[in-house]
C-alpha cells in the first residue's frame, strides 16, 4: 500500500469498503481450543462429522412400537412385550407384539412404526390401537441427521451456540480456530480523561474508548487498551509505533482529519503507508486505513456518534475478515418509513432509528436529534436506518435498515 494525498472526491460507501477489505489480511495460524472455549471464534478449518446422527432408527415421541401391518385397518389390540427407553439396546420385536417406547428409544428390529400415546389405550399386558396405521410414523432415521465423514462446519465460519452444538454433535470435543485477534485502541484529544476521575474546565470524558473496547469484545477481539494520545506528533508516534508491536490490528478515534491537532495521519506516515479516504457517509467521513510497519491501522472519526456508526459499518467487516470470517456484510431488513426527510443529502445517511413491529410489519421511527455528539441516540435506537444518497424521504416509504442485531455484535 502507497501514501496517497486526502482525496477531495468522497467515495461511495460501497466503493470505499471494498478498498478496505482489500487492504486487511487474515490471521492463518490456528489453534485446536474445546468447545467451551469456542464461542465467537473463527473456523480455521472445515469440520467434518465423526459420527452418523442419530446413529441408529430411534422414536420421535412417546407411544408404541409395533409393525404396522400386525394392526387391523379398522384397528386391534396387541400384547406388550415390554418397554425401551433411550439408551437402551434395541432388540427384537416379535411378530404380532408392541413396546411401550419413549422418545429417543432405539426402535426395535422388526418394528417399522411408532404410534403416539395420545391414540392409544393401554391396559395390563396389552394396548388398544388405532387402524390405518402407516409405516415410518414417528420414527427418525438413522444418519437423517449427520452422516459420518461429511462436511458440517466450513471455514470462516464465526462460531455461534448453534454451531457448537452440531460439533458437539459430530463427536467433536475441540474445534481448530483462528487466534483471538489483538486489538490496540487509542483515542486522540487533550481534552478527554477518564470516566471515574473529576473532569477539569474544558475537559470530558474518554466515551469513544469505551465504545470501541465493548465493540470489539463483542466480537471476540482482545482489547489493549482504551489509551488516551495527547495532540502531539511525537506523541502520537510513539504510543502509534508502541501499539503496533503488540497488537495485530490498531485502532485510532480522531486525528484523521485536516485541522492543525490532527496528528494520527502524520504519524501513520512516518512509521508506515496511509490511503485515506473521505467516504460519501453521514455522519463521518475522515476514515483512514493504512499500516504501521507491519500492522494494520483503521483510523476512525473523533465524533461518538460518527465513531459508531464508521465502526459498524466498517470496522466490523475489517476486523471479521482480519479474524479469517467469511461472512462480512450484515443483513439488513425492510420497514417503512415512520418519519420524512424534505432536504436530500449528497452523501449516504445512516439514521439512528427503532424498529417497531405493527399489523402492517416494521416501521422506522427516528431520534429526534441525529446530531454527530449525541450520544443518548444510540442506546435508544436499536437500529440504523440507511437513506441513499440525493434522496428524500415521504412518510411511508420502504427504506433498507440495519437492524443492531447485524452490526453491533
Amino acid at each position: 500500500m502507497t501514501d496517497c494525498a486526502v482525496n477531495q472526491t468522497l467515495l461511495p460507501v460501497d466503493v470505499a469498503l471494498e478498498h478496505m477489505l482489500a487492504a486487511m489480511v487474515p490471521l492463518t495460524n490456528e489453534h485446536l481450543v474445546p468447545l467451551t472455549d469456542a464461542l465467537g471464534r473463527v473456523l480455521a478449518r472445515g469440520v467434518v462429522s465423526r459420527v452418523s446422527a442419530p446413529p441408529h432408527d430411534n422414536a420421535a415421541m412417546d407411544g408404541y412400537a409395533l409393525r404396522a401391518a400386525d394392526v387391523p385397518e379398522t384397528g386391534g389390540v396387541l400384547p406388550l412385550a415390554g418397554t425401551v427407553a433411550a439408551g437402551d439396546p434395541p432388540g427384537t420385536l416379535a411378530p404380532g407384539m408392541a413396546v411401550r417406547i419413549y422418545t429417543g428409544a432405539p426402535i426395535p428390529q422388526g418394528a417399522d412404526t411408532v404410534v403416539m400415546q395420545e391414540r392409544c389405550t393401554a391396559s395390563a399386558g396389552s394396548v388398544e390401537l388405532p387402524g390405518n396405521l402407516k409405516p415410518g410414523s414417528h420414527i427418525r432415521r438413522a444418519g437423517e441427521d449427520l452422516t459420518a465423514g461429511v462436511p458440517i462446519l466450513e471455514e470462516g465460519t464465526r462460531l455461534q451456540p448453534q454451531h457448537l452444538a452440531l460439533a458437539a454433535a459430530g463427536g467433536h470435543g475441540a474445534l481448530p480456530v483462528r487466534p483471538r485477534l489483538r486489538v490496540a485502541v487509542l483515542v486522540t484529544g487533550d481534552e478527554l480523561t477518564e470516566p471515574g476521575q473529576t473532569a477539569a474546565p474544558g475537559q470530558i470524558y474518554n466515551s469513544n474508548g469505551y465504545a470501541l473496547l465493548g465493540l470489539l469484545q463483542s466480537l471476540g477481539c482482545d482489547v489493549i487498551g482504551p489509551h488516551i494520545v495527547s495532540d502531539d506528533l511525537d506523541s502520537t508516534r510513539i504510543m502509534l509505533e508502541r501499539a503496533a508491536k503488540d497488537a495485530d490490528i490498531v485502532i485510532t478515534s480522531g486525528g484523521v482529519s485536516v485541522g492543525d491537532a490532527d496528528h494520527v495521519k502524520a504519524a501513520v506516515q512516518q512509521l508506515g503507508s496511509l490511503d485515506l479516504w473521505r467516504v460519501a457517509i453521514k455522519p463521518g467521513k475522515p476514515i483512514a486505513v493504512g499500516h504501521i510497519n507491519d500492522t494494520p491501522f483503521l483510523g476512525l472519526p473523533g465524533n461518538p456518534v460518527s465513531l459508531f456508526v464508521t465502526f459498524c459499518l466498517f470496522g466490523r467487516p475489517m476486523i471479521l475478515k482480519r479474524q479469517g470470517a467469511t461472512e462480512l456484510q450484515p443483513r439488513t431488513t425492510p420497514a417503512r418509513a415512520d418519519f420524512s426527510l424534505d432536504k436530500p443529502d449528497p452523501r449516504t445517511r445512516y439514521l439512528r432509528a427503532r424498529l417497531i413491529h405493527d399489523a402492517q410489519g416494521q416501521r422506522a421511527t427516528l431520534y429526534p436529534d441525529q446530531g454527530s455528539g449525541i450520544i443518548s441516540s444510540t442506546t435508544w435506537a436499536n437500529a440504523l436506518a440507511q437513506i441513499p444518497p440525493d434522496t428524500a424521504i415521504t412518510r411511508g416509504d420502504a427504506i433498507t435498515v440495519y437492524p443492531y442485531t447485524e452490526v453491533v455484535a
